[in-house]
């Protein structure tokens, strides 16, 4: 049944972060301290309150770093190398992961909040960045971030990704409505399902469920 769903399916975007990592891993844990360091510099506010801001922003503008655009005059660059400037030591090969991805016909790239230069070294890390045809992150997308659908009309261009013939996989369920509006086929990657109209699948094994496709 899965399977006949993405019988028509030849172009494939990954989300990054808690998507071809698992949450176990908590990369966006050591993030979440290094945004809320730089909201505290700029903002000039404690810890308990930048906390709070780089909160807000994520939930009113999708990514903190457009919270502090819209906020403060900010050095994009150089907010996005101190963010990601974290360690991915504990981050292995996944073999089953890369056997599903390595198997999944035609195009896949990834397309991430982050910046495409951390995606790489993720990737590489979990032995599976030459399994990708293209990485694009927040500078690729202009920096406007999902789940903005402009962001998702830019990449898509710039990539050549016809909708009606793609699936998105995410693990943040309003990352997935602009991909389900687009018509994609829409794979939500978490711990727990969340029930919606705008998620066609859930899986907390990513591996498993790309094996299944095959």
């Amino acid at each position: 049944m899965v399977k006949t769903a993405f019988s028509h399916v030849t172009q494939w975007v990954f989300d990054l972060d808690n998507t071809l990592y698992p949450p176990e891993a908590r990369l966006f844990d050591q993030m979440e301290v290094r945004m809320t360091r730089y909201v505290m510099d700029v903002a000039g506010v404690d810890w308990a309150e930048a906390d709070r801001l780089r909160g807000q922003y994520w939930q009113a503008h999708g990514t903190t770093l457009a919270g502090l655009m819209a906020d403060h005059d900010i050095d994009t660059g150089h907010y996005l190398t101190h963010v990601h400037d974290i360690t991915l030591d504990h981050l292995v090969h996944d073999m089953a992961l890369e056997a599903g991805i390595a198997a999944l016909p035609g195009r896949r790239i990834v397309f991430t909040n982050g910046t495409a230069a951390y995606a790489a070294r993720v990737l590489d890390a979990r032995g599976i960045r030459p399994l990708f045809h293209a990485i694009y992150g927040i500078e690729e997308a202009g920096l406007v971030p999902k789940p903005d659908l402009r962001a998702y009309e830019r990449i898509f261009a710039l990539d050549g990704i016809d909708p009606e013939k793609a699936a998105m996989f995410e693990d943040s369920p309003r990352n997935l409505i602009a991909p389900h509006e687009l018509g994609m086929q829409t794979v939500h990657v978490a711990p727990e399902p969340v029930f919606a109209d705008y998620i066609h699948h859930h899986t907390n094994d990513l591996a498993a469920f790309l094996r299944a496709l095959h």
